[in-house]
């Protein structure tokens, strides 16, 4: 029916694969066990850099898009867009930020924000944590059962305290917290500059956004929690692993704290 000769069959039968399949076949395995130890969460760009490393050469996206797709894999992440709620502000401060969302050294800028999670039977836990724009990292986060001013409050002395002497920029959301006067005469007492988002201004403080997305996608949003001690153990072990083992292609494929450490 092909139209060949019966010895053109048999002689690709028999064949030896290529050197280019035996290389995308050692690949795709590579790939698979990557995947598989971060329960799925990396997309062909997070697996690219990863195997980069791993096997210390030069891998094009491409062809890991590509053979993912052979694999019948795929990231399981699942973005979630935030709502925004309105409060009523004691003070409010101008937009210093204005997206400037690179900083020329550590603790020069940091953003902050508050995000809620769920365990049990509809209990609600909120994550308060701050970030550092100039490597990404998480400087400082607390995990607690209330959304007050303790939370920000406690973020806020654990950040200083990893930096001490450090009077860096601080940007937020404008969140109850962060406008009240309390917040703000902490900021001045140790000689930082205060920044505030516009009202419904999600982008105005991109970067902390996006780590809430990242985390929620890659840890949160693929398990049911029970228990507070369960949700707490998952977020400080994918932190660790975000300061420490994540790479990011921005931060010239290092992790974070890879990154603070170098330009120390």
């Amino acid at each position: 029916m092909a139209g060949i000769p019966r010895s053109s069959y048999y002689k690709w039968l028999n064949r030896e694969p290529s050197f280019q399949e035996q290389e995308n076949e050692k690949l795709a395995n590579a790939m698979i066990l990557h995947y598989e130890k971060v329960e799925g969460i990396f997309g062909y760009r997070q697996l690219t850099l990863h195997l980069r490393r791993q096997l210390d050469r030069a891998i094009n996206h491409k062809r890991i898009y590509r053979l993912m797709k052979l694999a019948g894999i795929r990231s399981v992440i699942r973005r979630k867009k935030k709502k925004y709620v309105k409060s009523t502000p004691e003070q409010i401060v101008e937009n210093l930020l204005n997206r400037e969302f690179t900083a020329e050294k550590s603790n020069e800028k940091w953003v902050t924000d508050v995000t809620e999670m769920k365990y049990g039977q509809g209990q609600k836990a909120y994550l308060s944590a701050i970030l550092d724009l100039h490597d990404k990292s998480i400087v400082a986060y607390v995990l607690g059962h209330s959304n007050n001013n303790s939370l920000v409050f406690t973020t806020l002395d654990l950040a200083l305290k990893a930096a001490p002497g450090t009077s860096p920029m601080l940007h937020s959301d404008r969140g109850f917290q962060y406008t009240s006067w309390g917040f703000k005469r902490r900021l001045e007492a140790h000689g930082m500059t205060q920044s505030m988002s516009r009202v419904g201004k999600c982008i105005d403080n991109g970067p902390m956004e996006a780590f809430w997305g990242t985390l929620k996608s890659e840890k949160y949003y693929l398990h049911k929690y029970q228990t507070f001690e369960a949700l707490k153990k998952d977020i400080e072990d994918y932190i660790h692993f975000y300061n420490y083992e994540r790479l990011q292609k921005k931060l010239s494929c290092l992790s974070p704290m890879e990154a603070r450490a170098k330009a120390a």
